[in-house]
């Protein structure tokens, strides 16, 4: 579903990713790790389209489709989402405007709105006054009128306190068709749950892990993606020994 071949992207002129390859299929859920400035941020703007990130070689397809140099919208259309780590406020539109903005069809935003505890927002003008927890419910409000096949996610847990972190985490984990699933011991049991939808998590705490389960586990260093392990033993990896012996000890022992 989700296909890049040796992307390379430049922002400002300055080289920020690094012959990329990565693969999501449906149903798949990916976490991304790495420190500040390798390029996080920079690979989740870039499938989402934004045009300051230049790509200047590689491709990006989606759905079979070539999306390398379409615009945002369009990629939008196709199912790609994103829940922004530091969304901008927007003065003069409602909540429920922008929510009923993101629905391919009609929707009870009122219905959608109580499942993040978010209904006393929805006449505020977005992210207006709004807390960490309260910007990241607002992301996924949107995200759940959309229902994208492909949902980015850039540090859910960021400016997030622990109430709201159990809301944040099992809401991503129904938007990704995880809640309720045994997913970590039994490969056939995981062909059987025909999950479809498609995540790909920024984290740096791994507080996310503790409410869904990642199919793949990566680290991009320096603006390349270094090694595909077990989320949880990459996350084990980083706290022990920090990111450059991680890259070095998981990349040597595949």
């Amino acid at each position: 579903m989700l296909q890049i071949e040796d992307l390379k992207v430049e922002l400002a002129d300055k080289e920020i990713l690094k012959h990329i390859d990565l693969e999501i299929h449906p149903g798949e859920t990916h976490i991304l790790f790495g420190p500040n400035g390798s390029g996080k941020t920079s690979l989740l703007m870039t499938i989402m389209g934004y045009p300051q990130y230049k790509i200047t070689g590689g491709k990006i397809v989606f759905k079979g489709e070539d999306i390398t140099h379409l615009p945002i919208n369009e990629r939008a259309q196709l199912g790609i989402g994103m829940s922004y780590q530091r969304p901008p406020t927007i003065n003069g539109l409602k909540t429920r405007q922008m929510v009923h903005l993101c629905a391919k069809t009609d929707i009870d935003e009122e219905d959608l709105a109580a499942r993040v505890n978010f209904t006393e927002f929805l006449d505020r003008d977005i992210n207006a006054g709004f807390s960490g927890g309260e910007i990241k419910r607002s992301e996924l409000l949107q995200l759940m009128a959309q229902n994208p096949d492909l949902m980015l996610f850039d540090e859910p847990e960021s400016g997030v306190d622990m109430e709201n972190m159990a809301l944040v985490g099992k809401t991503i984990a129904t938007l990704l068709q995880r809640n309720g699933f045994q997913e970590a011991n039994s490969t056939k049991m995981k062909s059987k749950l025909e999950r479809k939808k498609m995540g790909l998590i920024i984290t740096h705490t791994g507080y996310i892990m503790d409410y869904l389960t990642g199919d793949k586990g990566q680290v991009l260093y320096d603006g390349m993606l270094s090694c595909i392990s077990n989320p949880r033993e990459i996350l084990n990896c980083v706290a022990e020994s920090g990111y450059k012996e991680c890259v070095r000890c998981i990349t040597e022992s595949n």
